[in-house]
């Protein structure tokens, strides 16, 4: 193997498909891009092409093997969004219709008469997730439904990694990594296979689910008849969430990261045992290595983090750009009292109360548009500190650090806020895009571009570091004001 090799990563996100290189050198990386369509054929339903999403991986992976050679290429990794579903023909390739996406609200109801009928705790207990349309299973059982769908041996039913594996491999491998397995509300997380009661409960046939494998292990490889070059191992694949947890080097215990995205996704590893369930979070995979290793992490989903900043700059015009908004924060010294809980669409972890609306409270006649920006991003560092106190005080993993990504990460008031919350070192790394990261980390370590997660954590690279410097008493007497705001928007709307 060269120091100039590559592996590449298939980052099929939620509006659009980035394939990327990345270099066991640490050479400046090689990336094309490629938005999809938004179909929204009724309200709360959004739905995919995936043929079109399929001739994405197409454009963008063959321009990065071009531009790179193929002869540096090792291996492939594969990350995706998560719980969005597609069923297919097997035989034909042809898709029975549009893929339905993890943002659709059409199985709601069906998930209510799952919980009338007493059935959460057997979900919470096998998957460790909840009742919500958010999930897969309910998507598919709407598919089987509402679709002219024949259920016969041609049938598959898959998540997007499983419908790019598929045709990566020219229809010879019909598989889906655990983590992604562990998000359709079918997966036992403890034995990591397709659980039949829940498949039965659903109404989701078993023998149309593919192979659960490894995250990190080879795959398969690539086939010509695809439209891209033959022969490359596909050897890595995980949801992008969990992608980011490894592609933050968060391979021991303790270790968490957090993405400031529109929301935010808090992550914790807590290693090789999986917890019970735990009220107001969700427990996943982490993933599982090819040796059998497995690791488990606790969920934290907030709804409203960097959105909170676009609504500052969109809503009420308090700002002309994303970018003024660390320094207009830090041109005062705190937020004169004033707290803003950004709960838009109601509030996610730990709480989960969707009843909940957006509340600014302690406005003075001294309060301004500084004062209201710093709350914004205060809040922020609030959300994921409720989010991370209930995984400590439910997993007993006290937390080692917290690395950041996303595009308010880059503030570094939040970052430093965050580390005086938390009590512990808030980490940047110079490598933001850590959900492709993650993928090539997974399929590196497959094909031995590294050896072990000793060598992944070595090739995770430091930016800043942001260690706590306040004053214990007055952070968390901050906290407690915080919580106090945070009940005064709770059950808001009857």
């Amino acid at each position: 193997m060269s120091a100039s090799d590559c592996v590449i990563a298939i980052d099929a996100g939620t509006t659009g498909v980035r394939s990327r290189a990345v270099f066991v050198d640490d050479s400046p990386t090689v990336a094309s891009y490629r938005e999809f369509t938004q179909h929204y054929p009724e309200p709360g339903w959004v739905e995919h092409d995936v043929q079109e999403i399929w001739a994405a991986v197409v454009a963008t992976l063959n321009e990065v093997v071009t531009e790179v050679g193929l002869g540096r290429v090792v291996a492939i990794g594969i990350t995706n969004q998560r719980e969005t579903v597609v069923a297919w023909n097997r035989s034909t390739g042809v898709a029975y219709g549009n893929a339905i996406v993890w943002q659709d609200r059409r199985t709601a109801h069906r998930c209510d008469e799952l919980e009338a009928g007493g059935h959460l705790p057997l979900v919470r207990e096998r998957t460790g997730l909840v009742l919500d349309p958010y999930f897969s299973g309910t998507k598919f059982a709407w598919m089987l439904e509402h679709r002219d769908i024949p259920v016969d041996d041609n049938l598959a039913l898959g998540t997007i990694d499983a419908w790019i594996i598929w045709n990566l491999t020219g229809g010879e491998i019909f598989a889906t990594d655990v983590t992604n397995a562990s998000r359709t509300m079918l997966c036992d997380i403890r034995s990591r296979t397709w659980d039949q009661d829940l498949c039965e409960l659903l109404g989701v046939p078993i023998t149309a689910l593919p192979d659960i494998v490894p995250s990190s292990g080879r795959i398969g490889v690539t086939a010509s008849s695809s439209g891209i070059p033959g022969g490359i191992p596909v050897s890595g694949v995980a949801g992008d969430q969990q992608a980011a947890l490894f592609g933050q080097a968060c391979v021991t215990p303790g270790m968490a990261k957090n993405t400031y995205g529109t929301g935010s996704f808090v992550l914790l590893n807590v290693g090789a045992e999986c917890p019970p369930p735990t009220e107001g979070m969700l427990t996943t995979v982490a993933w599982t290595l090819a040796d059998g290793t497995t690791h488990y992490a606790l969920e934290g989903a907030i709804f409203v983090t960097g959105a909170a900043i676009q609504w500052l700059r969109d809503g009420i015009n308090i700002i002309d750009s994303a970018a003024e908004t660390g320094p207009l924060a830090e041109s005062v010294a705190d937020t004169g009292g004033v707290y803003v809980v950004p709960a838009f669409a109601g509030l996610g972890s730990p709480y989960w109360d969707p009843y909940a609306r957006g509340a600014i409270v302690g406005i003075t006649r001294g309060t301004g548009r500084a004062e209201i920006t710093r709350a914004v991003v205060e809040s922020m560092a609030y959300q994921v500190r409720d989010v991370i106190d209930a995984m400590v005080a439910a997993s007993g993993t006290p937390i080692v650090d917290l690395r950041v990504d996303g595009g308010a990460s880059v503030i570094d008031l939040l970052c430093q806020f965050q580390a005086d919350q938390l009590g512990v070192t808030v980490q940047r790394p110079v490598d933001q895009e850590t959900t492709a990261l993650g993928a090539a980390f997974l399929a590196g370590l497959a094909e031995g571009v590294w050896a072990s997660t000793d060598d992944i954590a070595a090739a995770w690279a430091l930016e800043a570091e942001f260690a706590p410097v306040a004053d214990r008493i007055a952070t968390d007497a901050l906290h407690a004001q915080w919580l106090r705001a945070v009940e005064r928007s709770r059950a808001w709307e009857s």
